[in-house]
């Protein structure tokens, strides 16, 4: 097997002359002289035999080789880096952290019996838990910001095992005016009134469900937006089980709608590089499928629904 010709410290510099726009920004961002960056490009391109970089005005920019090396640049210093941190966590035996997305429709004290069992394992591993909404469990798996994540969809380029499928109700406090009207409703009876939704925790933030009301409360956690319902704020969507102490103690009950009475939406679970997942990650996320897989039989077995404790007021 010959030995490769370029190292990683070069192609290190070609992708920070990229991403930081220019020899002397990417100099500083690698704590090197702007000579010693100069000279690592020129010996790539003089070993590879190509130009890389094609001065335009005084600004230097990607050729159509350059381009295409520096994708499989990218891909081969990220395989490196992984490669390296797979490293450390095997030689320690356990990661010092671990970071997770959870979309916020997973049911909360199903995720916390979860990471109580992990914890038992791994004491010394501390957990960073980020709770995240449609493009925001995306943009944490995209960005590398986490190490696992329950996420609502599969982004590109990531392959994921399904956990779970959640039912959404709509539903309102019994005396609000849609229940008043003591009969089955269409989506022309919700128009009328304020809907309560969930915000996209991303950046590219997108919609979900039906929104069709003129009046409209935006807000970022379901705690707030549960209670909101509670005091006859307005109607919504809920994951059942999020609401099932609401339904039970008579807090808030099911809209009569004579379609799109239910909706639902699936939970996969998803390494964010599942080759190079960290002994913990990997016990973390038998964990999940293991409990959240028994919790499903058990309803799937009794015909009832998915129930526990999620503490809203």
């Amino acid at each position: 097997m010959t030995e490769p010709k370029i190292t990683l410290e070069q192609w290190r510099a070609l992708l920070a002359v990229v991403d930081e726009g220019g020899y002397a920004a990417a100099a500083e961002a690698l704590d090197k002289s702007q000579s010693a960056i100069s000279y690592a490009i020129q010996k790539l391109e003089t070993t590879l035999d190509l130009r890389a970089f094609a001065l335009q005005g005084r600004k230097a920019v990607l050729t159509p080789a350059g381009e295409l090396l520096y994708r499989r640049a990218r891909a081969l210093v990220n395989e490196a880096q992984a490669l390296e941190t797979a490293a450390t966590h095997l030689a320690q035996r356990h990661e010092a952290e671990i970071r997770i997305a959870v979309e916020a429709i997973f049911p909360t004290w199903l995720m916390l019996e979860c990471l109580a069992e992990f914890g038992q394992s791994f004491p010394d591993t501390r957990v960073e838990l980020y709770e995240t909404v449609l493009t925001g469990t995306d943009e944490a798996l995209l960005e590398k910001r986490v190490d696992l994540a329950i996420a609502g969809r599969l982004p590109p380029g990531f392959l994921g095992n399904h956990l779970m499928r959640a039912r959404f109700v709509p539903v309102a406090h019994p005396e609000h005016p849609l229940h008043q009207l003591d009969r089955e409703l269409d989506f022309r009876d919700l128009r009328r009134f304020r809907q309560l939704v969930i915000r996209d925790s991303g950046n590219r933030r997108i919609d979900s469900g039906w929104l069709g009301s003129e009046q409209r409360w935006t807000l970022s956690h379901f705690a707030t937006s549960i209670q909101a319902a509670c005091s006859g704020q307005g109607f919504a969507w809920y994951p059942e089980w999020k609401i099932r102490n609401e339904l039970d103690t008579g807090r808030l009950k099911m809209l009569p709608l004579r379609e799109g009475a239910e909706r639902f939406a699936d939970l996969y679970l998803v390494f964010t590089d599942q080759d190079y997942a960290g002994p913990g990650v990997r016990h973390l996320g038998d964990i999940l499928r293991r409990r959240v897989g028994a919790l499903c039989r058990e309803v799937e077995a009794t015909g009832e629904q998915l129930r526990g404790e999620e503490g809203h007021g």
